[in-house]
């Protein structure tokens, strides 16, 4: 079921697993947004996370840290296939057919930035102070955004 109004939503990946650019190689079936094991990101992704809803893609654990572009939800929650094979760094030996705890979502490509917009960039905005993202302590890799904070995030990225 899709929602009346899209939420927005930050999601962080290290670019050498999946970056802006995988999505947009992906082309219109997108990427499998895999391997979350963290239970209140995977609530999120489970719960709240519907089609059509708007992700800014953040790049952690790189060179250029920073929101890279934009996607967009194009296949809601589903059972995580990750989670069953031996050799994913996403494997849980635990999960099973019966017992499949961990959930991912499609992801499509809207928008790539012209540059990374910097945690620094992100801050020197006026209105971003109360983001989930630049919270101190923040480590969850899929986040809300409010509509306000997407509109600021593109308008500073000039997208």
């Amino acid at each position: 079921m899709k929602n009346q109004q899209p939420m927005y939503w930050v999601f962080k990946t290290e670019p050498a697993e999946c970056s802006i650019a995988d999505i947009e190689a992906a082309g219109s079936t997108g990427v499998i947004w895999e391997g979350v094991r963290n239970y209140q990101a995977r609530n999120f992704l489970r719960d709240q996370v519907k089609t059509g809803d708007m992700v800014l893609i953040h790049h952690s654990s790189c060179a250029a840290v920073g929101i890279a572009g934009v996607a967009t939800v194009i296949a809601e929650a589903f059972t995580d296939p990750s989670q069953f094979v031996a050799d994913s760094l996403y494997y849980d030996p635990k999960s099973s057919a019966d017992k499949a705890p961990w959930v991912a979502v499609r992801v499509g490509f809207v928008r790539k930035f012209p540059q990374i917009l910097s945690m620094a960039d992100l801050r020197a905005v006026e209105g971003l102070a109360e983001m989930q993202l630049l919270k101190k302590g923040n480590r969850l890799s899929i986040m809300p955004a409010t509509n306000a904070e997407f509109d600021l995030v593109l308008l500073a990225a000039k997208a």
